[in-house]
């Protein structure tokens, strides 16, 4: 990692085309979810500021997004939702419209590509939204954390698995451990953080699964079961996330 630098989209735009030549870590049905479908070209053309890429020499090898919201809007009072991803991405743009003032910075994504997982650039790429947010103005980071460990156990409650610790008293998981030592501190959990929804035909192309039984089904990658509706002819996934607050020096 000799070469690598971390900036903003609006400081390098050429960058652009090239923030989906990584391949990642995310599962292929978290791709189909509608808000990310319809908003995440719109951050890249409207929030270049807030948008982080590395590179090691010629190669993408994270990506962070992010962006400003008016947490402590009055119909708001500075609680976070518990539709978490979801709700951030409309409320940062309907701000945006408005003209509301923004207040605070959401994490949206980290993602590192998968050859380079384990190195730390998760960790690096968390303290460069942080920073960032800071040289804004902004006196605090939020984030609705996908906890990396969480698929492994689908079943468990978020509300139980959001709190557990090690005997050091560190989180039990791996990415909120990293939130934590960076600062954070676990503030709620959104239980509905985001909807993904589709047909039987879609979710078994996804997954690969046979989606023909009622009732929850474990995809590999996902935090907790997706709830298959055959007689209705589709499946829906609830994502729980784990809100986590930077407060900034």
């Amino acid at each position: 990692m000799t070469e690598m630098k971390i900036t903003t989209l609006a400081e390098r735009p050429e960058l652009a085309a090239r923030l989906w030549d990584m391949q990642d870590s995310w599962p292929e049905f978290a791709q189909h979810d509608s808000l990310a479908w319809l908003l995440y070209p719109r951050m890249v053309a409207e929030f270049p500021e807030y948008v982080l890429i590395a590179t090691d020499g010629d190669a993408v090898v994270a990506r962070g997004f992010s962006l400003p919201f008016a947490q402590h809007a009055p119909e708001r009072d500075g609680v976070l939702p518990a539709q978490g991803w979801d709700r951030i991405l409309m409320w940062a743009f309907s701000d945006r419209r408005r003209g509301v003032e923004p207040d605070t910075v959401s994490a949206i994504e980290i993602s590192v590509a998968s050859g380079r997982q384990g190195e730390g650039l998760s960790g690096l790429m968390l303290a460069a939204m942080r920073e960032n947010a800071r040289a804004r103005g902004f006196a605090e980071v939020v984030a609705p954390v996908r906890p990396s460990g969480k698929p492994a156990e689908p079943d468990t409650s978020i509300h139980e698995y959001a709190y557990r610790t090690r005997e050091d008293g560190l989180p039990h998981d791996p990415w909120l451990r990293v939130h934590v030592r960076a600062g954070g501190v676990i503030d709620s959990v959104a239980p509905l953080s985001m909807t993904i929804t589709g047909s039987l035909a879609q979710w078994r192309d996804w997954t690969g699964l046979p989606f023909d039984a009622p009732g929850p089904v474990h995809v590999p990658g996902a935090l907790a079961p997706v709830r298959c509706e055959p007689e209705q002819g589709y499946a829906v996934y609830v994502e729980p996330n784990v809100w986590v607050r930077h407060r900034l020096g």
